[in-house]
């Protein structure tokens, strides 16, 4: 099904259209956010509870109610 999705034809005729609205001088400030967001996104997924004996608790709690 997306087995010639990501070919680089698509890829250039997508980044041309990208350059196109929204301009040279926009692209570098929406890759800055892009990879902002996606590092906070990777250290939320990585982070641990400050306190697992009590989120443990929290969730055992919640299923015996």
């Amino acid at each position: 099904m997306f087995e010639g999705l990501f070919q680089p034809m698509h890829l250039i005729i997508v980044l041309g259209i990208v350059l196109l609205f929204f301009g040279p001088k926009k692209l570098p400030e929406l890759g800055k956010g892009l990879g902002e967001a996606i590092r906070g996104f990777k250290k939320a997924f990585n982070e641990e509870p400050k306190n697992p004996e009590k989120s443990e608790n929290q969730t055992q709690s919640e299923s015996k109610e």
